[in-house]
């Protein structure tokens, strides 16, 4: 696993129409291992992608390096299960987020009111980009997936 962005797989992201990713979002490049992860805001809401629920702790692992980038601190990936049995999986800046998101949301729980996953400390990482890609750099990034 990538020691910066958590990944096991350094060209896994974007998931959704990478091409289109890539050419108009701004990208949060790993200066570890090079992989690029949409930092953009969305240009309805505003908000982030790491903002939005995850269908899996591993598809929230790959979003997790942007929120701890964006706060400067470790944010913490939980899962929250609706009151109709859905399970997603949010990331949030602590706990005090996730009890307001609950409070906001009261067909959602935290069963277990701790994150599965939480690096121990934020760190920053000396060669970490966050940019547009050139043309090129979108070329030689899709080439090595």
């Amino acid at each position: 696993m990538c020691q910066e962005c958590y990944s096991e797989h350094k060209r896994i992201t974007p998931l959704l129409n990478p091409l289109d990713c890539l050419h108009n979002h701004v990208q949060y490049i790993c200066g570890t291992c090079g992989r690029c992860i949409c930092i953009n805001p969305d240009e309805k809401r505003g908000i982030q992608r790491l903002h939005f629920p995850f269908k899996s702790l591993d598809i929230a692992k790959l979003y997790l390096r942007t929120a701890d980038y964006t706060v400067k601190k470790s944010c913490g990936i939980y899962e929250i299960k609706s009151v109709t049995g859905r399970v997603s999986y949010k990331i949030f800046v602590d706990i005090e987020a996730l009890l307001l998101y609950l409070k906001q949301n009261t067909n959602k729980r935290c069963l277990t009111m701790v994150p599965l996953f939480i690096k121990d400390d934020y760190r920053e990482y000396p060669d970490t980009e966050v940019k547009k890609l050139t043309s090129k750099e979108i070329e030689v990034y899709l080439s090595e997936r």
